[in-house]
């Protein structure tokens, strides 16, 4: 049996701008609500800007550090007859979708991936476990070229 290491690329550029957007978006929802438990807790906290200070260090965890961190860890390789997904640094993640096992495809953009020129592709599986691969951050183009390269392959083996 030999192993064959397909190289991965890396997602599009534009999803480490939607991580940005999405980390900020949730420091905002952290970092305000604690501002506001600060202000009506104030008196009786032995340190002010205790709970606002440590959601401020969430939120710059949240929206700063932690996009570039986690989008460095993201790859994919389309074969033509698997699609590789691979995500992680303390958990590494690396699926293998057969084309054959593919029984249905959405290519998905919300607004902000729409803004940022990004999309998701979606793949549900046969099976009962992770029976819908995400693979985030890619362009719409090539989304699409994947969709339709499957659905060909789906179609002729039906």
């Amino acid at each position: 049996m030999t192993l064959t290491i397909v190289p991965l690329m890396p997602i599009e550029r534009g999803q480490l701008n939607v991580m940005y957007a999405r980390g900020a978006g949730m420091a905002l929802a952290l970092i305000v609500p604690a501002g506001i438990a600060e202000f009506a807790i104030a008196d009786r906290l032995p340190v002010h800007g205790a709970i606002a200070g440590v959601a401020v260090l969430l939120g710059i965890w949240l929206a700063i550090i932690s996009p570039p961190r986690r989008w460095r860890h993201w790859g994919y390789a389309f074969t033509g007859g698997e699609l590789h997904v691979a995500h992680g640094w303390w958990t590494q993640v690396h699926t293998i979708v057969p084309v054959v096992r593919v029984q249905h495809i959405d290519v998905a953009q919300g607004p902000l991936e729409r803004s940022f020129g990004v999309a998701r592709l979606m793949l549900h599986t046969a099976g009962t476990d992770q029976t819908v691969v995400t693979l985030p951050g890619i362009a719409r183009a090539t989304a699409e070229e994947i969709r339709d390269v499957i659905r060909t392959r789906i179609g002729s083996a039906a």
